[in-house]
């Protein structure tokens, strides 16, 4: 893309020439062996054996610390990864045409009063009571009003699938700049912007983000460690960002939402 750089964050070595066809710069997470065609968050001043509890934040780390200060300012630097891409325009998808006729390939003129993208909104009052009496008995108690849609906040939801009581402890070790609103948004709403994903045209922002967003989880990893089991608890520190990061642009950035396309390369053949 002329106007952007987007990285899409894969796991696999195979997908490396259908994420260069779509225009985009391929980043391999993790430990899994990558091909030097790859741009990989294991160079540099990194925290890649981090990933598995990290998610995609340990290629943001990366990004920081090796890349965010030779980027040209005001150009667009936007994320993605192989199974969530952000759609090409806001009108409904063509099913007849292909994927790639469907996803991002240049900057929408939509964006130009913006700061920062950020994906379309998860719903959380749609969690079904089936899903509260299988894993949110407690949750339930710890939040009665989530007995109305209203009720069902981002502080229940976390809850129910990542742990009573552990968005809490993780909100105390917050700075206290943010500490107060942050306690109010994930008690407040039933909704966040999903996937860890953001585009923005500002470094300065990015880097505010960055040096907060770490700093933080830096602390949370002083309670709460590396012990973890289950998809649930053990990438606590993705599901802490997914959280934050809405909360966080959404207060200190000209915010737009723009839809995301579920889509899985590795279901594509070549």
């Amino acid at each position: 893309m002329n106007d952007a750089t987007i990285f899409c964050l894969c796991l696999h070595d195979g997908l490396l020439e259908k994420v260069k066809q779509l225009g985009y710069t391929p980043v391999g997470l993790g430990k899994n062996n990558f091909s030097d065609d790859w741009m990989k968050d294991s160079s540099g001043l990194n925290i890649s054996e981090k990933n598995i509890y990290y998610g995609e934040h340990s290629f943001h780390y990366w990004f920081w610390k090796n890349k965010l200060k030779s980027i040209e300012e005001g150009r667009w630097i936007g994320f993605c990864a192989y199974r969530r891409f952000w759609k090409k325009n806001k009108s409904t998808i063509n099913e007849i045409s292909s994927f790639e006729d469907n996803v991002l390939n240049k900057i929408p003129k939509e964006w130009s009063d913006f700061d920062v993208i950020l994906g379309d909104k998860m719903n959380l009052d749609t969690v079904k009571w089936i899903k509260v009496l299988k894993y949110g008995k407690v949750a339930f108690l710890r939040n009665p009003k989530s007995i109305l849609k209203k009720g069902r906040t981002i502080r229940f939801h976390f809850d129910m699938f990542h742990g009573n009581g552990v968005l809490d402890k993780a909100l105390n070790l917050l700075n206290n700049e943010d500490r107060v609103d942050f306690r109010k948004f994930i008690n407040e709403k039933t909704s966040y912007n999903q996937g860890n994903m953001f585009v923005c045209k500002s470094k300065k922002i990015m880097h505010q983000y960055y040096e907060t967003i770490f700093e933080w989880l830096e602390r949370c990893e002083k309670v709460f460690g590396f012990d973890l089991e289950g998809y649930g608890n053990i990438r606590l520190y993705a599901f802490l960002a997914e959280r934050f990061m809405p909360y966080w642009f959404n207060k200190n950035a000209k915010v737009l939402e723009w839809p995301i396309i579920f889509h899985d390369l590795n279901n594509e053949s070549m």
